[in-house]
C-alpha cells in the first residue's frame, strides 16, 4: 500500500527526512522530548490519555486539554506518580468554546510556560453511522464543529505562540475513512477529510515562512471506546492498544521529524 502525502507540486519539492516506516517504527531516546511543552486535546481517555503519558515519559511538559476535569485530574496524577514533569490541566469543551476562549488559552500558556512546542489534536466525536440522506443535521453540525472547525480555531489561536518556537509540530488525527471515505460514516468521514485538507493547506502556506510543521496521523483500528461504539460486534482483543502505536506520535513531536511536512501517516497500514 502506498502512503498518502500531499499532492501539491510545491510540497513535492521537499523530500521528508523520515519515511513512514521510520515514523511508525521510531526508536525513541529516553529524553527525546525533554524541554518541550506539548498540548494534547482529548487527553482524558483513549489515545489522548496514552499520548499524554507517553510524551511525559520522554521528558515533555504536557498540557492536558479536555472537557471532563475528573479524567484530566486522573491523567495528571498518573504523570506525577510516574515522576514526569508537572503537567497542567486545561478544561475546555471544544463543542462550546468560542475563539476568544481559545485566544485566552494561548495567552495563559504563554504567560505560564513561555513556550509551546507541539499540539496533538486528538479530541473528536463519532456521530451517527447512517446514510447521509438520513443524517440528523444537528448531529452533523456538532461532529463537523468538534472534529474540524474547533480544531481549526484552536490551531489558529495557538499559531503565534507556536511560531516563536524553532521546531514546532502540529499533529492532526485523521482516520482511514478520512483518507478513503466510506458509505455510512457520514460527518465523521467528512470531518476527517477536512482535517487532512487543513494540514495540507497549512503546510503549503507556511513552508517558506516558518519551520513549523503540520502532519496527520491515522491511528488505524485501536482499542478505544470510540472504536467499540463504531464496531460493537468486534472483539477488542484483536486490536492494538494505544500503547502499541505510540512510536509514531513520539516521532512526530520529536526533533527527529524536522523536515517531515504535510504527511498523512497510517500507523497500521493495510498490506
Amino acid at each position: 500500500m502506498t502512503d498518502k502525502s500531499t499532492q501539491s507540486a510545491t510540497q513535492n519539492k521537499t523530500t521528508p527526512s523520515l519515511n513512514h516506516d521510520d515514523i511508525r517504527n521510531f526508536n525513541a531516546q529516553e529524553d527525546c522530548l525533554a524541554g518541550k511543552c506539548i498540548l494534547v486535546t482529548g487527553a482524558g481517555a483513549g489515545i489522548g490519555r496514552v499520548a499524554a503519558l507517553t510524551f511525559a515519559r520522554y521528558g515533555a511538559t504536557v498540557l492536558l486539554l479536555g472537557r471532563t476535569s475528573s479524567k484530566l485530574e486522573a491523567v495528571y496524577d498518573e504523570i506525577e506518580g510516574a515522576g514526569g514533569k508537572q503537567p497542567a490541566i486545561l478544561p475546555m469543551d471544544l463543542e462550546k468554546a468560542d475563539y476568544n476562549e481559545m485566544r485566552n488559552l494561548a495567552l495563559l500558556i504563554e504567560n505560564e510556560f513561555g513556550q509551546l512546542d507541539g499540539v496533538l489534536h486528538n479530541a473528536g466525536i463519532l456521530g451517527d453511522l447512517t446514510p447521509l440522506e438520513m443524517y440528523d443535521v444537528d448531529t452533523f453540525a456538532k461532529v463537523m464543529h468538534v472534529n474540524a472547525t474547533a480544531t481549526f480555531m484552536l490551531t489558529q489561536a495557538l499559531l503565534p505562540l507556536l511560531k516563536e518556537n524553532d521546531n514546532g509540530s502540529i499533529v492532526f488525527t485523521s482516520s482511514t475513512v478520512g483518507t478513503h471515505p466510506r458509505a455510512f460514516w457520514g460527518a465523521y468521514a467528512l470531518s476527517k477529510q477536512a482535517v487532512e485538507g487543513m494540514s495540507d493547506i497549512f503546510t503549503q502556506e507556511t513552508q517558506n515562512t516558518t519551520s513549523l510543521r503540520f502532519n496527520c496521523i491515522n491511528p488505524g483500528g485501536t482499542r478505544t471506546n470510540m472504536r467499540a461504539h463504531a464496531f460493537p460486534g468486534e472483539n477488542p482483543m484483536t486490536l492494538k492498544t494505544p500503547e502499541d502505536i505510540m512510536a509514531g506520535y513520539v516521532c512526530l513531536m520529536s526533533d527527529e521529524s524536522i523536515g517531515v511536512r504535510g504527511q498523512v501517516v497510517a500507523l497500521q497500514p493495510k498490506s
